[in-house]
C-alpha cells in the first residue's frame, strides 16, 4: 500500500485541484475554500484510521481530537461558563485521542470495512452534519465539504490499489481488491453496522436540494467551459509586465455563472443608488 506521506501528497494535490475548479466556477466563498479543502485532505489519509499501533493512527485521533474539540467548543461557546466551556473542551481532547482510539481499536482491522465505498458514503454523511451543526456553515457548503472528503478517502482507495500492482516484476499483489471496495465481505456485521449508521446518519444531514440544484444548473457547467482555456492569450498575453491591468471583457475572460453556492461572503456595505442621500 501507499505510505502515510505519499497519501497526503497525492490528497493535498487532489484537494487543490478541486478547489481551483471550485473557485472557478464560483461554487464557494474564499472564506470558506480552505475548510473544504481540508476535509479532502483529510478523507485521503482517513481510510488508514484503522491502522493498529501506528504513527498515522496516533496523528489521525490526535488530529480527530483537536478537530472535535474546538468544534464542541465554537458551538457551545455562548452557553456556558469559561470554566465549563474549558472542561468540555479538554474532556473532548481526551476521549477522542485516547478512549475513542482503544475502543476503535477493538473493533477494527487494516482493510477492513474502513476501506470501502460504504464508508466513504458514511464519513461524507458525517462531515456534512459536523460542517453545518458544529461549525455553522452554509447547508450548501456543508454538502460541498462532505463531497471533498469523499473525492479524497476515494482517492485513497484508488492509490492503495494501484500500489497493489508491481508494475516492474509484473505482478498483482495478495493486497490487490482489500482496499477498494463496496463493503467488507469477510465481516459482514461489520459491513451491516455500516451501512445502517449511514442511514441513521444521512436522516439527521442538512438538505440536499439547494446543493444538488446548484451543481446541476446550466450556467455552472457552461461558465466552466468557457473558463476551462484561455480565450486570447495565456497569463493575459503577459499584462503583467505593462502598466495595464487585464479587463475581463477586454481580454476575453469570461467569469462563471454565478452560482447560489457561493456563500460566505461578507455583504457589500458599498450604498446603492437609492440609499444615496439626496443634496
Amino acid at each position: 500500500m501507499a505510505n502515510f506521506p505519499t497519501h497526503i501528497a497525492v490528497g493535498t494535490v487532489v484537494s487543490g485541484a478541486l478547489a481551483t475548479v471550485t473557485v472557478a466556477a464560483d461554487m464557494v466563498a474564499p472564506e470558506n475554500i480552505v475548510a473544504v479543502t481540508l476535509a479532502g485532505v483529510l478523507g485521503s489519509v482517513l481510510p488508514d484510521i484503522d491502522l493498529k499501533d501506528s504513527r498515522p493512527a496516533r496523528a489521525m485521533f490526535a488530529g480527530l481530537g483537536v478537530f472535535f474539540s474546538f468544534a464542541v467548543l465554537f458551538s457551545l461557546e455562548r452557553k456556558y461558563s469559561i470554566a465549563e466551556m474549558l472542561i468540555l473542551w479538554l474532556g473532548t481532547l481526551l476521549f477522542v485521542r485516547y478512549v475513542g482510539r482503544e475502543v476503535f481499536a477493538r473493533f477494527s482491522y487494516h482493510r477492513g470495512i474502513w476501506h470501502s465505498i460504504l464508508a466513504m458514503i458514511f464519513c461524507a454523511f458525517v462531515t456534512a452534519w459536523v460542517y453545518r451543526y458544529l461549525l455553522g456553515r452554509d447547508e450548501q457548503v456543508s454538502w460541498l465539504a462532505a463531497g471533498f472528503l469523499a473525492v479524497g478517502f476515494l482517492t485513497h482507495l484508488i492509490l492503495d490499489e494501484l500500489y497493489s500492482v508491481d508494475v516492474m516484476d509484473t505482478r498483482i499483489k495478495a493486497s490487490f481488491g482489500t482496499a477498494l471496495k463496496l463493503l467488507d465481505h469477510r465481516h459482514l456485521g461489520h459491513s451491516s453496522a455500516m451501512a445502517i449508521a449511514a442511514v441513521l446518519v444521512f436522516l439527521v444531514t442538512p438538505p440536499t436540494r439547494g446543493f444538488m440544484d446548484s451543481i446541476t444548473s446550466r450556467s455552472l457547467w457552461s461558465g466552466l467551459h468557457q473558463r476551462l482555456l484561455p480565450q486570447n492569450q495565456w497569463f493575459g498575453g503577459m499584462a503583467w509586465m505593462s502598466d495595464r491591468a487585464p479587463n475581463s471583457k477586454a481580454d476575453g475572460v469570461v467569469p462563471a455563472g454565478a452560482s447560489p453556492i457561493a456563500t460566505g461572503s461578507l455583504p457589500d456595505t458599498a450604498p446603492t443608488p437609492e440609499a444615496k442621500k439626496p443634496d
